[in-house]
C-alpha cells in the first residue's frame, strides 16, 4: 500500500483519468502550431508519470444565458432560485437542472435559458423532496437527487416522473461536500457518512458509487489525514463548549475527488500535483510545470486584520490553533478537480487575475485551457462535452446560473 502523499512527493501533477488504459512508453509530444506545450510520459519508476510543461490551446467559454433575478425572461419566477444547490445537464446536454433547497425543487431550462418545467415539492413522498435536496447529477437516462432529509436518493426521469428511490447513509444536514460527484461515463459517487469503517478503523465519509442501475461496488475513502486552512478556536463556558473556524485561503489543502473505476484523485493545493490511487496504492502521478504567485504584504495584511475582527467579535479569550493564521511562502496553484460528462479531468487553478480551467484526456496529457470565471464555492460546476453551467451568487447574494458554450480551438473534438 502507498500513501498517497508519497505519489505527490516524487513530482506528480494533474492526474489520469482512465487508470487502466495503457500509455506509452517514455516519450515527448507537443501541443500543435502555436503552443508551447509538452507532455513527457515516464515509466521509470513505481508508477506513470506524465509531465505536462508550457503553455496548451486556448478554449473560450461564451456565456450562453444567465437565469436570474432580472434577467428579463418571459417567466420571471422560475429563474428567481431559493437556494441553488446544485447544476446538472440533461441527457443530450440540450437542458439544464437546477436544485433549489429552499423551494423543495428541481427546475428545468433550455440551454438559452427559457424554463421548460418544474417538478418536486416539499415533503417525504414520491416526487417530493425535503429542505435538505443537497445535490443533483444524471447517471443514463436517470436523474439522481441526493436528499438527506429524506434519507434517499430520488431516482427521476428526463420529465420529472418519479422513478423509485435508493436508501443512503448520512445524515440530515451535513455539508455542500456531501454530494453526488460525476466522474463521466454516467457514473456518479455519492459523498456521505460511511457506512464502514475507512483503512484505519475510523468511521467517517465516503464516496459511494451510482450508475443508473443502482449503487455499484465501487467505494472511496477520502485522505484521512487531510491538509487543512482553518483556525480552529474554542470557547469553554459554564455547561457548553463551542467550537468556530476561521478560515485561511492561502493556506495548503487537501484537494480529492473520486474518479472512474474507484480511483481516488488527490492534491494538495499549494502544488500543481495530482496523484490517482485505487486501493490505497498510487498508480499515477501527472506534473504540470506552473509556477506558484506570491502572496502580497497587503493581501497577508488584509486577512489578518480580518482574523483580528472576527476573533474580538467571537471572544478575545478563545482557545485557537493555531494561534493565528499562518502565512504560507506563495498563493495555492489549485482550487478543484473535477471531470465532465466524457470522463476528462478538469483542474480549476488558482489565478490572481482570474482561475482558469485546465483539461486533460484520459491520459493525464493536458489538451486545452480555458478561464473559468466566477462561481459559488458550494455548488459543483456542471461541465458537459460542449457547455460549462455553473451558480454564482452576486452582491445581494442572490443566486443565479450561468450557461457557457465552449469554443474549441486548436483541439480535436
Amino acid at each position: 500500500m502507498t500513501d498517497w502523499r508519497l505519489g505527490l512527493a516524487t513530482g506528480a501533477v494533474v492526474l489520469v483519468v482512465g487508470c487502466g488504459d495503457p500509455l506509452p512508453d517514455s516519450g515527448d509530444s507537443t501541443g500543435g502550431p502555436g503552443t508551447s506545450l509538452a507532455t513527457t510520459v515516464d515509466t521509470a519508476g513505481a508508477w506513470i508519470r506524465v509531465i505536462n510543461s508550457g503553455e496548451p490551446p486556448e478554449w473560450g467559454l461564451t456565456l450562453v444565458a444567465s437565469i436570474g433575478p432580472g434577467t428579463g425572461l418571459a417567466e420571471a419566477a422560475p429563474g428567481e432560485f431559493g437556494e441553488a444547490v446544485s447544476v446538472a445537464f440533461g441527457p443530450g446536454e440540450n437542458a439544464v437542472y437546477v436544485a433549489d433547497r429552499q423551494s423543495c425543487e428541481v427546475r428545468v431550462f433550455g440551454i438559452d435559458g427559457t424554463h421548460q418545467r418544474t417538478f418536486g415539492r416539499c415533503g417525504e413522498g414520491p416526487g417530493e423532496f425535503t429542505e435538505f435536496l443537497w445535490s443533483i447529477a444524471w447517471v443514463g437516462d436517470k436523474l439522481l437527487a441526493l436528499d438527506f432529509g429524506g434519507g434517499r436518493i430520488g431516482e427521476v426521469g428526463e420529465d420529472g416522473e418519479w422513478l423509485g428511490q435508493r436508501k443512503i447513509i448520512g445524515v440530515p444536514g451535513g455539508s455542500w461536500r456531501q454530494a453526488l460527484y460525476p466522474v463521466g461515463g454516467g457514473e456518479a459517487y455519492a459523498y456521505t457518512l460511511a457506512a464502514e469503517r475507512g483503512p484505519s478503523g475510523r468511521l467517517g465519509l465516503a464516496w459511494y458509487g451510482q450508475d443508473a442501475t443502482g449503487e455499484t461496488a465501487d467505494t472511496v475513502f477520502p485522505p484521512e489525514e487531510p491538509v487543512g486552512g482553518s483556525v480552529v478556536c474554542t470557547w469553554q463556558g459554564e455547561g457548553f463548549f463551542t467550537v468556530e473556524y476561521f478560515d485561511n485561503p492561502y493556506a495548503p489543502r487537501t484537494l480529492a475527488h473520486p474518479g472512474p473505476g474507484g480511483t481516488l484523485f488527490t492534491a494538495v493545493s499549494d502544488e500543481y500535483r495530482i496523484a490517482v490511487a485505487q486501493g490505497g496504492d498510487t498508480l499515477r502521478t501527472v506534473v504540470r510545470e506552473l509556477a506558484p504567485e506570491p502572496l502580497a504584504d497587503n493581501e497577508w495584511d488584509g486577512l489578518s486584520d480580518q482574523f483580528d475582527a472576527w476573533l474580538s467579535d467571537q471572544r478575545p479569550d478563545g482557545d485557537c490553533n493555531p494561534q493565528r493564521p499562518v502565512r504560507p511562502p506563495a498563493k495555492p496553484v489549485l482550487e478543484g478537480i473535477f471531470f465532465d460528462a466524457t470522463g476528462r479531468l478538469w483542474v480549476e487553478v488558482a489565478r490572481t487575475a482570474g482561475n482558469r480551467w485546465e483539461v486533460f484526456d484520459a491520459d493525464g496529457r493536458l489538451l486545452a485551457q480555458l478561464p473559468a470565471g466566477e462561481r459559488k464555492k458550494t455548488a459543483l460546476p456542471a461541465l458537459g462535452v460542449g457547455h460549462v453551467a455553473t451558480i454564482r451568487q452576486d452582491s445581494l447574494d442572490l443566486d443565479h446560473v450561468d450557461i457557457w458554450r465552449i469554443d474549441r480551438r486548436g483541439t480535436p473534438r
